[in-house]
Protein backbone atom coordinates (compact mmCIF):
# COMPACT_ATOMS: atom_id res chain seq x y z
CA UNK A 1 0.00 0.00 0.00
CA UNK A 2 1.29 3.59 -1.14
CA UNK A 3 1.96 5.74 1.93
CA UNK A 4 0.35 9.01 0.03
CA UNK A 5 -2.30 9.41 -2.70
CA UNK A 6 -3.12 12.84 -5.14
CA UNK A 7 -5.81 15.57 -3.09
CA UNK A 8 -7.44 18.30 -5.71
CA UNK A 9 -9.65 20.99 -4.01
CA UNK A 10 -11.34 23.25 -6.18
CA UNK A 11 -14.14 25.54 -6.50
CA UNK A 12 -16.15 26.85 -9.14
CA UNK A 13 -13.59 29.91 -9.02
CA UNK A 14 -9.77 28.17 -9.29
CA UNK A 15 -8.67 25.23 -8.72
CA UNK A 16 -6.81 25.73 -4.77
CA UNK A 17 -4.49 22.46 -4.43
CA UNK A 18 -3.20 19.91 -6.45
CA UNK A 19 -0.75 17.71 -4.81
CA UNK A 20 0.50 14.48 -3.08
CA UNK A 21 -0.82 13.92 0.79
CA UNK A 22 -0.32 11.23 3.02
CA UNK A 23 -3.91 12.58 4.76
CA UNK A 24 -6.81 14.91 4.52
CA UNK A 25 -8.96 16.02 7.13
CA UNK A 26 -12.02 17.43 6.15
CA UNK A 27 -15.56 18.63 8.21
CA UNK A 28 -18.46 16.36 6.94
CA UNK A 29 -21.71 16.62 7.40
CA UNK A 30 -21.76 13.80 10.74
CA UNK A 31 -18.30 15.23 11.92
CA UNK A 32 -14.13 15.22 10.60
CA UNK A 33 -13.17 12.54 8.25
CA UNK A 34 -9.68 11.31 8.41
CA UNK A 35 -8.57 10.19 5.11
CA UNK A 36 -5.58 7.88 4.68
CA UNK A 37 -3.88 6.06 1.70
CA UNK A 38 -6.20 3.30 0.62
CA UNK A 39 -9.65 4.52 2.37
CA UNK A 40 -12.93 3.01 0.76
CA UNK A 41 -14.41 4.79 -1.99
CA UNK A 42 -16.79 7.58 -0.33
CA UNK A 43 -18.91 10.71 -1.39
CA UNK A 44 -20.07 13.04 1.19
CA UNK A 45 -21.21 16.04 1.69
CA UNK A 46 -19.27 18.97 3.70
CA UNK A 47 -19.97 21.39 5.84
CA UNK A 48 -18.54 24.90 6.02
CA UNK A 49 -14.87 24.10 8.15
CA UNK A 50 -11.17 23.61 7.28
CA UNK A 51 -9.18 21.44 5.58
CA UNK A 52 -6.35 19.83 6.51
CA UNK A 53 -3.72 18.92 4.57
CA UNK A 54 -0.89 16.66 5.53
CA UNK A 55 2.42 16.26 3.35
CA UNK A 56 5.05 13.58 3.75
CA UNK A 57 6.94 14.86 6.97
CA UNK A 58 4.13 15.81 8.53
CA UNK A 59 3.89 19.54 6.84
CA UNK A 60 0.69 20.64 7.10
CA UNK A 61 -1.04 23.11 5.43
CA UNK A 62 -5.24 24.68 6.04
CA UNK A 63 -7.69 25.36 3.86
CA UNK A 64 -11.19 27.08 4.38
CA UNK A 65 -14.53 25.59 2.29
CA UNK A 66 -17.56 26.95 2.48
CA UNK A 67 -19.17 23.65 1.60
CA UNK A 68 -19.53 21.29 -0.51
CA UNK A 69 -18.66 17.69 -1.51
CA UNK A 70 -15.68 15.32 -1.31
CA UNK A 71 -15.03 12.34 -3.13
CA UNK A 72 -12.72 9.17 -2.19
CA UNK A 73 -11.43 6.87 -4.35
CA UNK A 74 -8.30 4.65 -3.96
CA UNK A 75 -5.65 6.70 -5.17
CA UNK A 76 -7.59 10.02 -5.28
CA UNK A 77 -9.18 12.74 -3.26
CA UNK A 78 -11.17 15.35 -4.82
CA UNK A 79 -13.34 18.11 -2.59
CA UNK A 80 -15.59 20.08 -4.88
CA UNK A 81 -15.87 22.93 -2.72
CA UNK A 82 -18.77 25.67 -3.27
CA UNK A 83 -16.47 28.53 -1.84
CA UNK A 84 -12.70 27.77 -1.00
CA UNK A 85 -9.33 29.42 0.04
CA UNK A 86 -5.90 29.42 1.76
CA UNK A 87 -7.07 29.58 5.59
CA UNK A 88 -4.03 31.78 5.87
CA UNK A 89 -6.19 34.39 3.27
CA UNK A 90 -9.03 34.33 5.86
CA UNK A 91 -9.27 37.77 7.29
CA UNK A 92 -10.71 37.30 11.18
CA UNK A 93 -12.01 41.02 11.11
CA UNK A 94 -14.38 40.89 7.98
CA UNK A 95 -15.07 37.03 9.35
CA UNK A 96 -15.86 38.50 12.37
CA UNK A 97 -18.06 41.53 10.77
CA UNK A 98 -19.88 38.75 9.31
CA UNK A 99 -20.76 36.77 11.83
CA UNK A 100 -22.58 40.14 13.59
CA UNK A 101 -23.98 40.79 10.20
CA UNK A 102 -25.68 37.29 10.11
CA UNK A 103 -26.76 37.75 13.95
CA UNK A 104 -28.56 41.08 13.54
CA UNK A 105 -30.24 39.41 10.26
CA UNK A 106 -31.11 36.17 11.98
CA UNK A 107 -32.60 38.15 15.11
CA UNK A 108 -34.28 40.56 12.80
CA UNK A 109 -35.88 37.89 10.45
CA UNK A 110 -38.92 38.88 8.29
CA UNK A 111 -39.31 36.30 6.65
CA UNK A 112 -38.46 31.82 6.51
CA UNK A 113 -36.27 32.70 3.38
CA UNK A 114 -34.50 35.92 5.31
CA UNK A 115 -33.75 33.38 8.40
CA UNK A 116 -32.62 30.58 6.05
CA UNK A 117 -30.25 32.82 4.63
CA UNK A 118 -29.21 34.28 7.73
CA UNK A 119 -28.70 30.74 9.34
CA UNK A 120 -26.35 29.85 6.30
CA UNK A 121 -24.46 32.90 6.87
CA UNK A 122 -23.97 32.58 10.26
CA UNK A 123 -22.97 29.70 10.08
CA UNK A 124 -19.87 29.84 6.97
CA UNK A 125 -18.36 33.00 9.37
CA UNK A 126 -18.68 30.62 12.26
CA UNK A 127 -16.61 28.25 10.32
CA UNK A 128 -14.13 31.24 8.74
CA UNK A 129 -13.53 31.93 12.53
CA UNK A 130 -13.18 28.57 13.86
CA UNK A 131 -10.36 27.79 11.09
CA UNK A 132 -8.92 30.89 11.90
CA UNK A 133 -8.23 30.04 15.72
CA UNK A 134 -6.97 26.52 14.70
CA UNK A 135 -4.65 27.57 12.52
CA UNK A 136 -3.43 29.93 15.38
CA UNK A 137 -3.05 27.41 18.11
CA UNK A 138 -1.20 25.29 15.70
CA UNK A 139 0.72 28.54 15.04
CA UNK A 140 0.98 28.77 18.81
CA UNK A 141 -0.69 32.09 18.84
CA UNK A 142 -3.72 30.92 21.16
Amino acid sequence: MANSFTCNIVSAEASIFSGTVEQVVASGMMGDLGILPGHAPLLTELQPGPIRVIHDGGKEENFFVSGGFMEVQPDVVTILADAASRASDLNEAAAEEARQQALQAFNEKSTELDYTRAAAELAEAVAQLRTIQQLRKKAGKG
